[in-house]
Order: structure tokens, then sequence, then C-alpha cells
């Protein structure tokens, strides 16, 4: 049985990407303006539609380059007049299209423009680093007690763990694995947006150092600068917009179990399963009717929980689901990673996902797109506790 599902209420009216490359040397607000218009020109509105605004994890000094841009500078420079706003770091990424459709479907807010913005490639290219997390003799606490004493506050290394114990849980071998990194490298190709589009064998995805075993270097995404934007607006504004609108057909971001990537009974099951069982809750879709997957590739790894918890297949078989790479192919069952993915494509954390499955149902992916008519676009991101997942529909 389905539950009442508001953000049916919701389309997804204009979408926009800034310039998106390595060490551009350009300001976060600069790139996130150039995301912004794109989204508004697309969608036909003008910057006094906007009367909401949503991004993650909101303006962060802490960790250069990760979030360099505010809500209130990008208020102030579009000149909006806001009855909404919301930035956070919420434990999904895919919160700020959650927060956007619900201020939609309630009536706080009529067009939401949502962004997400990095210079992480500028800001390591100038020397500067991550916090100081682990190098100072401040006492941690939280989830960093597990992790601070042993040099572990990667993300890497929490995914690795993972990885490792799946791969002897299950026999999967890396041989599998690289055909997420393959697979977005084949589709990057074909994307003049994608930051890296030179050929990638599986030889030399094999000979590439290890960053975490058995994560090498072409599982993990790429570090950029760039901006996404997309607008969440009333389904009742479609008739008035200029671009096709996609229709929100189910959202969520759950927290069931405990916020931890690595204090857990089973190291093979995480967040990505409630999230399946959750979003499949709030739709009469099923996987078999899914036509193209934007599925999170911050780690390659990820991919395949992915794959498990929304039910393309079973626990312990997505090894065997992408082995050869035919399935997640441009004309295969699943396509995924249809724009390069975060590892062809860059660190978004997640927003190019959504881009990219809606310039798919609109078909407008050009050398990348997928064949036939595609209707139905499923998006996740995070990964270990964090869960959030999308459904997109083309009417």
């Amino acid at each position: 049985m389905t539950t009442n599902s508001q953000e049916k209420n919701c389309v997804v009216s204009g979408i926009g990407m800034s310039q998106v490359g390595r060490r551009l040397g350009r300001s976060g607000l600069d790139l996130t303006l150039e995301a912004a218009n794109k989204a508004l020109r697309d969608a036909g509105l003008k910057p006094s539609d906007i009367d909401g605004l949503a991004s993650w994890p909101g303006f962060t000094a802490q960790t250069p380059g990760f979030s360099p841009v505010s809500l209130s500078e990008v208020k102030e420079n579009l000149g909006l007049a806001l009855n909404w706003y919301s930035a956070g770091m919420e434990a999904s990424q895919m919160s700020a299209l959650v927060n956007a459709c619900m201020a939609v479907a309630s009536g706080q807010a009529r067009h939401v423009l949502c962004f997400r913005t990095m210079t992480e490639a500028t800001a390591m290219a100038g020397g500067e680093r991550s916090s100081n997390i682990g190098h100072n003799s401040a006492r941690v606490s939280d989830q960093w007690q597990w992790q601070v004493p042993f040099h572990a506050t990667s993300a890497v290394i929490w995914v690795a763990l993972i990885a490792q114990r799946y791969f002897h849980e299950f026999g999967t071998r890396r041989e599998q694995l690289a055909q997420i990194a393959l697979n977005a490298r084949r589709n990057a190709q074909r994307n003049p947006n994608a930051v890296y589009r030179s050929p990638l064998t599986l030889e030399e995805y094999l000979a590439s150092r290890i960053i975490s075993t058995p994560l090498c270097l072409y599982d993990c995404d790429i570090p950029i600068d760039g901006s996404v934007a997309y607008i969440v607006s009333h389904r009742e504004t479609a008739a008035d917009l200029q671009s096709v609108p996609i229709l929100v057909e189910a959202v969520c971001s759950p927290l069931y179990g405990r916020d931890t990537w690595d204090q857990m009974p089973d190291l093979t099951r995480f967040a990505a399963e409630d999230a399946g069982k959750r979003l499949w809750s709030r739709t009469e879709l099923r996987p078999k009717d899914v036509d193209v997957g934007a599925l999170y590739d911050g780690f390659s790894f990820l991919t395949m929980l992915w794959l498990e918890g929304l039910g393309f297949c079973g626990r312990g078989e997505a090894g065997d689901f992408i082995d050869g790479g035919e399935r997640i192919a441009l004309n295969g069952q699943l396509p995924l990673s249809t724009g390069g993915g975060q590892l062809s494509c860059g660190r978004l954390h997640g927003f190019v996902q959504i881009h990219e499955a809606v310039t798919q149902l609109r078909g407008l992916g050009g050398e990348r797109q997928v064949p036939g008519d595609p209707r139905v676009a499923i998006v996740s991101n995070g990964g270990g506790p964090i869960a959030g997942a999308a459904l997109f529909v083309r009417d």
C-alpha cells in the first residue's frame, strides 16, 4: 500500500550546470550564479518568480571548497524575495529536494531554486586542507571517537571497510567492481561537460594504485569546481513553463538505523535498503518500470549497494548484475551513470545525478541519450548510514 505522497504535486521545471572542471579559479558564487541563471532560463522563469531557496549542506568554512557559498549570497545577488529557505547538513544530500518538494506541496513556496556548489579542486591546489579533526589535542566524540585513534578520518577508508567485508561474504571480484568505473567513463566520453573523457580500460583500472583495499584510484569520485542548480515548482504551473517539466513521483531520505559507518552488526547492510523500502512505499511503480538509473557513485562500491537496496537485484548479487557491464550500459537493462556520474563528471553530491536524470527524460542526452523513450528515472545519493532516493517521471 502506498502512502500519501505530497511530492506528486511537484515538478522539476528547470536545470542548469556551470562550467565544471579542475582548478578553475572561479569563486563559488560565480559558479552558482551561472548554474542558477541557466536553470531559470531553462524553466522560462525570472528571479522574481523564485520564492524559495534550498541547498545542501549550507555554507561551511571548516572544509575549504566543500560548500563555499551561502544562501544569503545567492539571494542577494539574484535579488530574490523568499517566502521559504533551507540549508543544513542533514543526513542525506537528497534533503534539498525533499525539503523543496515539501515546501511547494504545502504552499510555503511556488518555485524553489536548489543548488550545490564546490570549489574543492582550487582549494586543494592552493594548499588548503580539510578540518583539523584528529590533528590537534581536542577530545573527539560521537563517531569520530571510533575513527580518529586509527587515523581513519577519510570516507574512502569507511567505504573500503564495508567493501572488503562485502567481497569476503559474497565472493565479489575487483573485475566486477571495475564495471561501474568503466561504464561511467564510456558514457563520459559522450558528454562534453564531463571532466574525465579519456578512455579507461580494465587493465588500466586493475593496475591503478590502491587507495584503500579493495578500492583503487578509479573507484573514487573527482574533487572539482562546479555548480548544479534545479528548480522545483508546483505541478499546476507546468503549462506556463518553457521546458518539459519532469514530475516528481516519489522522494525519501530515511534514517532508521544507527548514524555510523562502522559500528554496525552487519557491515554489508546499510541505509540504501531503508531508502528502497521507503521509496517504493510512496509509488505504484516498481524497479521493472525504471528506464534510467542515476545512482550515487561517490565511490563505485556504493552503486552496488544501491542496486541491491533499490531492488534491482538480490542481496549479494550486485557483482553478478554488473559483471561484464552489459546490463548497465546505455542500451542495457538499467543504464547507469549515463553522463559519467561523479566518477568521471565530478563530485557534486547527487545534484549532478538529478541534472542527468532530467536531461535523459527530456531526450536531450545527445550522443549519450538512452535509446527508446525513457519515461522513468531513479536517482539516489549517499552511502553507509546516509541515504536519499527519488523517482522522476515524464508525463
